[in-house]
């Protein structure tokens, strides 16, 4: 544990540079859930066109996030325009100068960290960094130097930030415990270890308040980095930003809540619960993802199977089945506009050549008629059956 000063103790008794958290067994397992989770979502193959739009998702999202939770009040879809390097009308210049920021720093963490050329530890030198690409060219929007720590005092709501002369001693011992708590380094950190790292990480930056501004995007990008540096997929890395942005007032509490008891256990909880849903979220788009292929691939081998005299009727029922919705029942005067080209392929047919081609995906077991809901859905059970029934 490094040395603290006498009188750096007695004034931010808050900031022990100790493990000062304790938590439940509940805890330790929702972190034991999030590691199978990762390992989950990095064994589960992915085409890399779809890798690279769920990445592209991840980085709107946490951009989007870590900037509304600091009044950035731009919309997903405007973000989504910085992102493809559009520009905004000029009274969203800086609003959009703020996401382009952070999008760019965040490129630079997933670039640095896949690249493998070496991920430093927590240093003053990272944090000044990340606070002057955060800051860049925001001007008179940004009531900080970028890249420079504060040299004034500063009151945010009930809370009085450390004193300016003492930052630079702050930040010091903070990388100083990091390094004695956390050995681990890049190379072997155990996943808890690394996790708990990211999330206190996160808090102190907040306590000590080293910039006139932009403390929550720095602190939340180191947060960023360390868990991607821990194994998290960059296609989840805005878990827990977009976390935070959406249980907004919940984070401000905790934070002061922790601030208050001397103790993150109560925030760490918190995060570590957000962290686990968002996870689960990912994992399930990409099972889904994976079940569509599958269900496609299914139809296809069904379709092989099948003897046909005309190929256009053929070629029109497996367009209908590969266009047919999953999990909703669809009335039978929808099916055939399901998309333009069957609309105009059944344009010209009645009523009683569509019910054939049904009777025959039917048949083929593809559809199931639901008498009850008043229309048909895709046999997906199918797909599930695979799996071993368990006996009792």
């Amino acid at each position: 544990m490094p040395v603290v000063p006498n009188a750096i103790a007695e004034r931010y008794p808050h900031l022990q540079f100790r493990r000062h958290w304790e938590f439940g067994p509940d805890v330790h397992y929702q972190l034991g859930q999030c590691n199978a989770i990762i390992r989950a979502i990095r064994e589960t193959p992915l085409s890399p066109d779809r890798y690279k739009e769920l990445g592209r998702v991840a980085l709107i999202k946490g951009a989007q996030a870590t900037t509304a939770i600091e009044g950035n009040t731009l919309t997903d879809s405007e973000v989504e325009r910085v992102a493809d390097g559009e520009s905004l009308p000029p009274s969203k210049q800086y609003q959009e100068r703020e996401v382009r920021n952070v999008i760019g720093a965040m490129n630079d963490i997933v670039g640095e960290v896949a690249g493998r050329g070496g991920t430093p530890p927590v240093s003053a030198a990272l944090m000044l960094q990340f606070h002057r690409q955060i800051g860049a060219d925001l001007g008179e929007h940004f009531d900080a130097v970028p890249g420079r720590f504060r040299t004034d005092e500063r009151v945010v709501g009930p809370y009085r930030c450390p004193r300016a002369e003492d930052v630079p001693t702050l930040v010091d011992l903070l990388c100083e415990w990091l390094q004695e708590e956390f050995p681990g380094g890049e190379d072997s950190p155990s996943f808890t270890d690394a996790v708990i790292q990211a999330i206190v990480t996160h808090v102190y930056i907040e306590w000590i308040h080293p910039f006139g501004d932009g403390n929550g995007r720095t602190g939340r990008m180191i947060e960023f980095y360390l868990l991607l540096r821990a194994g998290n997929p960059d296609i989840a890395s805005h878990i827990l930003s977009n976390f935070y942005n959406l249980t907004r007032p919940r984070y401000y509490r905790e934070l002061q809540q922790g601030h208050r008891n001397r103790d993150l256990g109560a925030f760490i909880a918190y995060a570590v619960q957000g962290y686990l849903d968002g996870l689960l979220e990912t994992l399930g788009t990409i099972l889904q993802d994976q079940f569509r292929i599958a269900w496609r691939a299914l139809i296809h081998d069904r379709f092989a199977a099948q003897r046909y005299r005309k190929k256009g009727v053929f070629k029109r029922r497996r367009e209908l089945m590969l266009h047919f919705p999953l999990g909703e029942v669809v009335p039978i005067e929808k099916l055939a506009v399901l998309n333009l080209s069957l609309a105009r392929k059944y344009s010209n047919l009645t009523e009683t050549t569509l019910l054939r081609d049904l009777r025959l995906l039917m048949e083929m077991g593809l559809v199931v008629h639901d008498e009850q809901a008043g229309g048909y859905r895709a046999h997906t059970e199918l797909l599930h059956r695979q799996v071993p029934a368990r006996r009792v």
